[in-house]
Protein backbone atom coordinates (compact mmCIF):
# COMPACT_ATOMS: atom_id res chain seq x y z
CA UNK A 1 0.00 0.00 0.00
CA UNK A 2 2.82 2.36 0.89
CA UNK A 3 4.55 1.84 -2.46
CA UNK A 4 1.34 2.79 -4.31
CA UNK A 5 1.12 6.02 -2.35
CA UNK A 6 4.78 6.80 -2.97
CA UNK A 7 4.29 6.31 -6.70
CA UNK A 8 1.22 8.52 -6.72
CA UNK A 9 2.92 11.49 -5.09
CA UNK A 10 6.14 11.37 -7.09
CA UNK A 11 6.89 14.48 -9.12
CA UNK A 12 7.64 13.87 -12.78
CA UNK A 13 11.05 14.84 -14.11
CA UNK A 14 11.54 15.01 -17.87
CA UNK A 15 15.09 14.25 -18.95
CA UNK A 16 16.36 15.46 -22.31
CA UNK A 17 18.25 12.36 -23.38
CA UNK A 18 17.96 9.42 -25.72
CA UNK A 19 20.60 7.51 -23.78
CA UNK A 20 18.91 4.65 -21.93
CA UNK A 21 21.96 4.16 -19.69
CA UNK A 22 21.87 7.77 -18.51
CA UNK A 23 18.12 7.66 -17.98
CA UNK A 24 18.40 4.54 -15.83
CA UNK A 25 21.24 6.04 -13.81
CA UNK A 26 19.31 9.25 -13.18
CA UNK A 27 16.28 7.17 -12.16
CA UNK A 28 18.41 5.22 -9.70
CA UNK A 29 19.74 8.45 -8.19
CA UNK A 30 16.57 10.58 -8.27
CA UNK A 31 14.38 7.95 -6.60
CA UNK A 32 11.88 10.54 -5.34
CA UNK A 33 10.92 11.43 -8.91
CA UNK A 34 9.17 9.69 -11.76
CA UNK A 35 11.95 10.05 -14.31
CA UNK A 36 10.79 9.97 -17.94
CA UNK A 37 12.59 10.65 -21.20
CA UNK A 38 11.67 13.44 -23.57
CA UNK A 39 10.73 10.78 -26.12
CA UNK A 40 8.18 9.30 -23.72
CA UNK A 41 6.68 12.78 -23.51
CA UNK A 42 6.46 13.11 -27.30
CA UNK A 43 9.62 15.04 -28.17
CA UNK A 44 12.15 13.10 -30.19
CA UNK A 45 13.97 15.73 -32.25
CA UNK A 46 17.72 15.52 -32.77
CA UNK A 47 19.27 18.52 -31.02
CA UNK A 48 22.66 19.60 -32.32
CA UNK A 49 25.14 20.07 -29.49
CA UNK A 50 27.06 23.12 -30.66
CA UNK A 51 28.40 24.25 -27.28
CA UNK A 52 32.08 24.44 -26.43
CA UNK A 53 31.61 23.30 -22.82
CA UNK A 54 29.65 20.59 -21.06
CA UNK A 55 27.40 23.21 -19.44
CA UNK A 56 26.56 24.85 -22.79
CA UNK A 57 25.61 21.51 -24.34
CA UNK A 58 23.48 20.53 -21.34
CA UNK A 59 21.64 23.85 -21.57
CA UNK A 60 21.06 23.44 -25.31
CA UNK A 61 19.39 20.06 -24.74
CA UNK A 62 17.35 21.15 -21.73
CA UNK A 63 16.13 24.32 -23.45
CA UNK A 64 14.96 22.41 -26.50
CA UNK A 65 12.94 19.95 -24.42
CA UNK A 66 11.50 22.61 -22.10
CA UNK A 67 10.40 24.77 -25.04
CA UNK A 68 8.93 21.86 -26.99
CA UNK A 69 7.08 20.25 -24.10
CA UNK A 70 6.21 23.29 -21.99
CA UNK A 71 7.54 21.71 -18.81
CA UNK A 72 10.66 21.68 -16.66
CA UNK A 73 13.38 19.66 -18.37
CA UNK A 74 16.72 18.37 -17.16
CA UNK A 75 19.72 17.48 -19.28
CA UNK A 76 23.16 16.08 -18.59
CA UNK A 77 26.27 16.47 -20.67
CA UNK A 78 29.20 14.47 -19.45
CA UNK A 79 32.51 13.03 -20.48
CA UNK A 80 35.97 11.88 -19.56
CA UNK A 81 38.88 14.31 -19.34
CA UNK A 82 42.42 12.92 -19.38
CA UNK A 83 45.08 15.25 -17.99
CA UNK A 84 47.89 14.02 -20.27
CA UNK A 85 45.68 14.64 -23.33
CA UNK A 86 44.90 18.24 -22.35
CA UNK A 87 41.40 17.28 -21.24
CA UNK A 88 40.49 15.08 -24.23
CA UNK A 89 38.20 13.37 -25.10
CA UNK A 90 36.20 16.01 -23.14
CA UNK A 91 33.02 17.21 -24.80
CA UNK A 92 33.73 14.82 -27.68
CA UNK A 93 33.70 11.75 -25.40
CA UNK A 94 30.64 10.18 -27.03
CA UNK A 95 32.07 10.58 -30.54
CA UNK A 96 35.80 10.42 -29.85
CA UNK A 97 36.42 7.76 -32.51
CA UNK A 98 34.19 9.54 -35.03
CA UNK A 99 30.84 7.79 -34.72
CA UNK A 100 28.53 9.02 -31.97
CA UNK A 101 27.90 6.44 -29.26
CA UNK A 102 30.41 3.80 -30.41
CA UNK A 103 31.65 2.97 -26.90
CA UNK A 104 34.10 0.22 -27.84
CA UNK A 105 35.74 2.26 -30.61
CA UNK A 106 36.03 5.25 -28.27
CA UNK A 107 37.70 3.15 -25.57
CA UNK A 108 40.08 1.54 -28.05
CA UNK A 109 41.19 4.92 -29.41
CA UNK A 110 41.69 6.35 -25.94
CA UNK A 111 43.77 3.36 -24.82
CA UNK A 112 45.89 3.75 -27.96
CA UNK A 113 46.40 7.47 -27.34
CA UNK A 114 47.60 6.92 -23.75
CA UNK A 115 49.59 3.79 -24.54
CA UNK A 116 52.93 5.41 -23.75
CA UNK A 117 51.65 7.84 -21.13
CA UNK A 118 52.75 7.39 -17.51
CA UNK A 119 50.49 10.05 -15.98
CA UNK A 120 47.08 8.49 -16.54
CA UNK A 121 45.11 10.69 -14.15
CA UNK A 122 41.66 11.59 -15.39
CA UNK A 123 38.24 12.66 -14.22
CA UNK A 124 34.65 12.32 -15.30
CA UNK A 125 32.62 15.52 -15.36
CA UNK A 126 28.87 15.93 -15.53
CA UNK A 127 27.17 19.25 -16.21
CA UNK A 128 23.50 19.24 -15.26
CA UNK A 129 21.11 21.85 -16.65
CA UNK A 130 17.52 22.37 -15.57
CA UNK A 131 15.37 24.71 -17.61
CA UNK A 132 11.89 26.04 -16.82
CA UNK A 133 9.51 26.79 -19.69
CA UNK A 134 9.42 30.41 -18.44
CA UNK A 135 13.14 30.75 -19.18
CA UNK A 136 14.67 30.24 -15.75
CA UNK A 137 17.83 28.13 -15.90
CA UNK A 138 19.94 26.29 -13.33
CA UNK A 139 23.35 24.68 -13.90
CA UNK A 140 25.32 22.36 -11.61
CA UNK A 141 28.48 20.31 -11.99
CA UNK A 142 29.87 17.11 -10.53
CA UNK A 143 33.26 15.43 -10.89
CA UNK A 144 34.81 12.13 -9.91
CA UNK A 145 38.53 11.45 -10.10
CA UNK A 146 40.63 8.44 -11.03
CA UNK A 147 42.93 7.14 -13.74
CA UNK A 148 42.79 5.42 -17.12
CA UNK A 149 43.59 1.71 -16.89
CA UNK A 150 45.80 -0.21 -19.32
CA UNK A 151 42.99 -2.57 -20.32
CA UNK A 152 39.27 -3.05 -19.79
CA UNK A 153 38.18 -4.35 -16.40
CA UNK A 154 34.60 -5.47 -15.88
CA UNK A 155 31.50 -5.30 -18.03
CA UNK A 156 29.29 -3.04 -15.93
CA UNK A 157 28.38 0.55 -16.64
CA UNK A 158 28.79 2.08 -20.10
CA UNK A 159 31.01 4.39 -22.09
CA UNK A 160 34.50 4.55 -20.58
CA UNK A 161 33.52 2.94 -17.26
CA UNK A 162 35.51 -0.27 -17.70
CA UNK A 163 38.80 1.57 -18.35
CA UNK A 164 38.40 4.14 -15.55
CA UNK A 165 39.64 3.25 -12.08
CA UNK A 166 37.83 5.32 -9.45
CA UNK A 167 39.94 6.91 -6.71
CA UNK A 168 36.96 6.46 -4.36
CA UNK A 169 36.29 2.80 -5.12
CA UNK A 170 39.85 1.65 -5.93
CA UNK A 171 38.47 -0.33 -8.86
CA UNK A 172 37.02 0.33 -12.29
CA UNK A 173 33.47 1.52 -12.70
CA UNK A 174 33.08 -1.55 -14.90
CA UNK A 175 33.59 -3.76 -11.84
CA UNK A 176 31.40 -1.64 -9.56
CA UNK A 177 27.78 -2.32 -8.80
CA UNK A 178 25.24 0.32 -9.78
CA UNK A 179 24.91 1.26 -6.10
CA UNK A 180 28.68 1.66 -5.69
CA UNK A 181 29.07 3.76 -8.81
CA UNK A 182 26.03 5.93 -8.10
CA UNK A 183 27.37 6.79 -4.65
CA UNK A 184 30.52 8.45 -6.03
CA UNK A 185 29.88 9.18 -9.70
CA UNK A 186 30.14 12.55 -11.40
CA UNK A 187 26.49 12.32 -12.36
CA UNK A 188 25.44 11.61 -8.76
CA UNK A 189 27.41 14.59 -7.48
CA UNK A 190 26.07 16.88 -10.20
CA UNK A 191 22.49 15.76 -9.60
CA UNK A 192 22.83 16.22 -5.85
CA UNK A 193 24.07 19.77 -6.41
CA UNK A 194 21.24 20.39 -8.88
CA UNK A 195 18.68 19.11 -6.40
CA UNK A 196 19.88 21.68 -3.86
CA UNK A 197 19.69 24.49 -6.41
CA UNK A 198 16.25 23.35 -7.55
CA UNK A 199 14.91 23.23 -4.00
CA UNK A 200 16.24 26.76 -3.39
CA UNK A 201 14.59 27.98 -6.59
CA UNK A 202 11.26 26.40 -5.63
CA UNK A 203 11.36 28.15 -2.23
CA UNK A 204 11.68 31.61 -3.79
Amino acid sequence: MQSTEDKRIKKRLVVATGNAHKLREISEIFTDFEVVSQKQMGFDAEVEETGTTFAENALIKARAAANALGCIALADDSGLCVDALDGAPGIYSARYAGEHGSDKANRDLLLKNVEKVTDRTAYFISAIALVYPDGRELVAEGRTYGKVLYEEQGEGGFGYDCIFESDDLKKSFGLATAEEKNAVSHRFRGLQEMLKLWQEEERK
